[in-house]
């Protein structure tokens, strides 16, 4: 590959791999079975973004593994609806196009593994989207390091990737403890718990106690939320997560750290606001079909007026609308989208400038745009809605 004998855009590929594990010390390579891709939305590329993905498939850069693709930066047939600008628009119709002609898969979600691309337990993949990687390590006990889209665009294409980081065993064992001393009621207060941690920790691995028996949605919000205001890319939970067990004996002499019912409102009051009329926005990481459900039962009868978006995946999606869940917000008034989210999405050309979200990520990027936020559960946000 090196050499040139499959292409140039493969030797290129191959290259980017080769100086990223020399960087960290890696002693080889390993064969890899699957990639997500990030570095999708038109929003975050630009234009030059734009032109390097063109470049690599007018080269010929070919996937040789399954790689799935993060989301966009709008439906890729509702964005009219959505007020997306037309220019915006052809730019992230080329985006797709070009990952389309490398083999990329253009599932354009952030949760790969809610249809169907779930790695078995110790398998090496490269996935980069945040949320996911820390879902992949943590809740599957897959084997990833936190990639870039680039770099796991390179896997893709080669199936190889370095081998140090998370793929390592003795790099995946926790650096401080965690006890959680409230129960968690709600995905986001565990959207909550992972928010503080990440603040608190950084890019340390955690092990959590008092956990309770987290649902998907709980684990999935969690990762999301401690990869984003830190750079966690694995947690451990006892009693929850397939390797925690292992590292029971790895957690003498670490860092203790409690979290309560006054720290977990402490972090709903940093990302709350007064809002006047905002926009619910739900579905960062992308719903599943169990939040949907909830959000359907939650506002029939109601009348929203257009200011409930619910965003998921395309594979989550037909599911919803196969069980009317997608017709039952339809009918009251909100809006449902695939492929892209609130976070990756040109909200300020679209006219948002308040949002209410039960999501901690979601809440810290578009904070970092100056839009006003609010959070709170599902429940809360949909029942106190007027209408």
């Amino acid at each position: 590959m090196l050499a040139g004998e499959e292409g140039p855009a493969t030797a290129r590929m191959l290259e980017l791999i080769v100086a990223l594990g020399e960087v960290f010390g890696a002693e080889r390579l390993v064969p890899v079975e699957s990639a997500h891709v990030s570095g999708v939305s038109y929003k975050n590329l630009g234009e030059a973004g734009l032109e390097w993905l063109e470049e690599q498939a007018d080269l010929g850069a070919k996937t040789r593994i399954r790689a799935t693709l993060n989301p966009a930066g709008m439906d890729m047939d509702l964005w009219r609806e959505m007020g997306i600008p037309e220019e915006f628009a052809r730019g992230q119709e080329r985006v797709i196009r070009a990952f389309e002609r490398m083999g990329v898969e253009p599932t354009c979600t952030c949760t790969p593994y809610l249809i169907g691309y779930t790695p078995g337990f110790g398998s090496q993949v490269a996935w980069s989207e945040s949320s996911a990687v820390c879902f992949a390590n943590s809740v599957i006990g897959a084997r990833t390091n936190r990639e870039s889209g680039p770099t796991s665009l390179a896997s893709a294409v080669t199936g190889l990737a370095a081998l140090y980081g998370y793929r390592l065993e003795e790099d995946r064992r926790p650096g401080a403890v965690v006890n959680v001393t409230v129960e968690l009621r709600d995905p986001m207060d565990y959207s909550a718990l992972g928010y503080l941690t990440g603040k608190r920790l950084g890019t340390t691995v955690p092990y959590f106690t008092g956990l309770g028996r987290p649902s998907l949605e709980s684990m999935k919000a969690l990762g999301a939320a401690c990869a984003t205001s830190g750079g966690i890319a694995l947690w451990h939970g006892e009693g929850v997560t397939p390797e925690a067990e292992a590292m029971e004996g790895h957690l003498e002499g670490l860092e203790r750290i409690a979290v309560g019912r006054a720290e977990i409102e402490e972090a709903v009051a940093w990302l709350t606001k007064l809002l006047d009329d905002p926009i619910i926005a739900l579905g960062c990481p992308h719903s599943s079909l169990r939040e949907m459900e909830e959000i359907a039962g939650l506002i029939r009868g109601k009348d929203l007026g257009g200011r409930l978006w619910v965003f998921t995946s395309r594979g989550v999606y037909a599911e919803a609308e196969r069980a009317g869940y997608v017709g039952a917000i339809e009918e009251a008034g909100g809006r449902v989208y695939r492929d892209t989210c609130m976070v990756v999405a040109p909200l300020r050309e679209m006219g948002w400038t308040e949002v209410a979200t039960n999501s901690f990520k979601a809440a810290h990027y578009l904070a970092s745009m100056g839009l006003e936020t609010r959070i709170g559960t599902i429940r809360e946000l949909l029942e106190e809605t007027r209408g």
